[in-house]
């Protein structure tokens, strides 16, 4: 019968399989500890969202959180776009309006841009139909502001070209102009312009500052807006867009400025994830960015500007055009999952594995308790023989020999034990036998040794007549 190598069987050898074992388990738990790295691709380069995606992964790094962010920086957000789309990053900054992948959802929308028309109040261009014939004051921009531009104007059927000096602007045209924006108040007040625009957030210090420009050259500082009243349609035939509204007294002053709401379009910049991202990964990365807010406000004033996607109902969220990733509701709902729905199967995982492996420790134990005690009881059981061998014999050479091999035996007890460590009452069991056999060959030989010499048969004579004996 194969046999397994002595030191396989010991005690020392089943430690060191239980802590191989549990080290196993050990660096299985540590690299579930470990935070999880997102890549992010971010775009514009001379935007806002590298400053602030930037300082959002210091505040992930400083506070030691889960998450963490490897940063791939791009000029446009259609390389961002694309990123995302390919698998190159997992989250992505994107403006919608100009390219949405097709695995994007949404985690949360960073900055809400309101496309704000302002002019003089005596200029009465109070919406855009107003504009065709005009001139419009437009500052450093992006081609993506420029499209949104051309859509809004294309809407209400208005062209868009550049405005030469000295040319006549058509009726159904509208005259852009280049102006930089500390010249905003002197274009207008020259009549070079009639209105400016730019694409921004409302509250932005840069939107104020527009505002006071054209403020400070207005008669009687009135300032004038220009709403986009079809708004609902616009956005049901131009979906990437988006509804704003401009609070009135936004920008205070008496009279208030302005005097009621504004309402017209724009364009956001969103945070989005792809779509196979888990919803426990995504609760995370949205919960650290709106928790982290602060602390990000430090390093750049875009981290004010951070808003949650306006839904009505779950159901809305994620089946809107652009849709919201479902953990990233499951953090607006308060409805993150706890630690045991988190790790509730690697949990049951691991007890199953620990459990298996503490039934897998207990057979080898038996196994090799059974291997310690094989040889021992292959001796046990030719002790047991050699006793009734003993009892058969009549030759003392016989008894002789069985008293070798007891000898014999009792010497491989002992090595035995020496290697493999026997349990007590297998050795006293051995013990036992060994003493019961040594008695009862001893008890034999002097039996023989005792016993009568057998006396001589009787010899009988017979007498035969004529006087003759025989035997």
């Amino acid at each position: 019968m194969p046999t397994l190598p002595p030191w396989l069987s010991t005690r020392g050898a089943l430690l060191g399989f239980g802590l191989v074992c549990l080290a196993g388990f050990g660096g299985l738990a540590f690299l579930l500890a470990q935070p999880t790295t997102l890549t992010i691709a971010v775009a514009p380069r001379d935007g806002t969202e590298p400053e602030l995606i930037k300082a959002y992964a210091d505040a992930l790094d400083a506070d030691e959180e889960n998450i963490r962010l490897k940063i791939l920086s791009f000029d446009d957000v259609r390389e961002s776009a694309a990123a995302l789309q390919d698998g190159r990053a997992d989250l992505a900054v994107v403006r919608p309006d100009v390219a949405l992948p097709t695995n994007g959802l949404t985690l949360a929308i960073l900055r809400d841009q309101a496309m704000m028309v302002v002019s003089p109040e005596t200029s009465r261009i109070a919406s855009f139909p107003k504009l065709a014939g005009r001139r419009l004051g437009i500052g450093a921009h992006k081609d993506a502001d420029l499209q949104l531009l051309k859509t809004l104007l294309g809407y209400y059927g208005l062209t868009l070209q550049d405005a030469a000096p000295g040319i006549a602007i058509p009726p159904n045209g509208v005259g852009l102009v280049a102006v930089a924006e500390a010249e905003v108040g002197p274009a207008i007040r020259d009549r070079r312009i009639d209105a400016f625009v730019s694409i921004i957030a409302p509250s932005a210090p840069k939107a104020l500052a527009l505002v006071g420009a054209v403020q400070a050259v207005s008669k009687g500082a009135k300032v004038g807006f220009v709403t986009v009243a079809d708004g609902d349609a616009i956005i049901a035939r131009f979906p990437r867009l988006q509804a704003v509204t401009v609070p009135g007294g936004l920008f205070g002053g008496r009279p208030k400025l302005p005097e009621d709401d504004v309402k017209t379009v724009g364009a956001s910049y969103r945070l989005m994830a792809r779509a196979s991202l888990s919803r426990v990964v995504a609760a995370d990365v949205t919960q650290h960015l709106f928790e982290l807010r602060t602390a990000a406000a430090q390093a750049t004033a875009a981290a004010e500007y951070i808003l949650a996607p306006a839904y009505e109902t779950t159901v809305a969220a994620t089946s809107a055009r652009i849709p919201i990733h479902p953990g990233a509701l499951d953090y607006f709902e308060r409805e993150q999952h706890s630690f045991v729905d988190r790790y509730g199967d690697t949990v049951y995982l691991l007890a199953a594995l620990a459990g298996g492996l503490g039934s897998a420790i207990a057979w080898l134990r038996q196994r090799f308790a059974r291997l310690r005690r094989e040889r021992i009881d292959e001796v046990t059981d030719r002790l047991l023989e050699i006793v009734d061998e003993a009892r058969a014999l009549r030759d003392p050479a016989g008894l002789s020999a069985l008293t070798g091999e007891i000898d014999r035996l009792a010497i491989d007890v002992v090595r035995e034990a020496r290697a493999r460590e026997p349990d007590a009452r297998t050795m006293a069991a051995v013990a036992i036998a060994i003493e019961t056999a040594k008695a009862t060959v001893a008890e034999c030989h002097a039996a023989r040794a005792t016993r009568p010499a057998a006396a001589p048969s009787p010899r009988f004579r017979l007498r035969l007549s004529g006087g003759e004996t025989k035997a």
